[in-house]
């Protein structure tokens, strides 16, 4: 997707990639965009603009320079952006993704499928997610230590590809097509929303912690 600039008709970017409504959503901004661009609706929110765009940029554009962006940006936007995430993650894809996968699984229960086995492996997902939340909750309320945080292994997207593939190459018997659809979907778009904020984590977010 070509680079998001101040005069960027906001609509436009939605109508081009939908998947980014949830980004937006995390700083308060919803659907009924009119044509204002992304000066007027940070103007109108009171969001720092150059941050904004470098966050959308980031989301939208896997070969863009986020250090250049968002280096010099201010920490606790960085750690407002992870919080609202994480309260994304908990709050609402997390339940939403087991909402429809537990439909899947009771729909689908003549036991001619391999379902329930991936559903155990989501809560693994989910626990891995929990955890990591957790530690950022902490962190983010002392900032005054990093401890282990370079060893942190990151298996939350790891596995979340692993789950995917589990459905794409090992999925057997029946089941119901329009609610595995729903749920892979689910899986897809987590796995891009944790890849795209994992470079925000790993090259902006723990830099930064460790200078302080």
């Amino acid at each position: 997707m070509a680079i998001i600039c101040s005069d960027t008709k906001l609509c436009d970017i939605v109508i081009t990639e939908p998947s980014c409504i949830t980004v937006l959503n995390r700083f308060n901004i919803f659907l009924g965009l009119g044509d204002k661009t992304v000066n007027d609706i940070c103007a109108e929110k009171g969001l720092n603009l150059d941050f904004f765009i470098a966050i959308l940029n980031t989301y939208l554009n896997e070969d863009y320079m986020l250090e250049d962006a968002l280096m010099s940006s201010n920490i606790n936007d960085i750690i407002e952006y992870f919080r609202k995430t994480n309260e994304y993650y908990q709050g609402l894809l997390i339940p939403n993704i087991e909402r429809h996968f537990d439909v899947l699984v009771m729909k689908s229960s003549s036991g001619k499928n391999n379902l329930m086995l991936l559903r155990k492996f989501f809560d693994e997902v989910k626990h891995e997610l929990n955890t990591r939340i957790a530690n950022d909750n902490e962190l983010f309320s002392k900032l005054s230590t990093v401890n282990g945080i370079h060893e942190e292994n990151d298996f939350i997207e790891d596995k979340l590809s692993d789950l995917i593939n589990m459905f794409i190459i090992h999925l057997k018997g029946e089941y119901d097509i329009n609610l595995c659809q729903a749920v892979i979907t689910s899986f897809i778009s987590f796995q891009k929303d944790i890849r795209q904020n994992n470079r925000i984590r790993y090259r902006i977010l723990i830099p930064m912690l460790c200078k302080l």
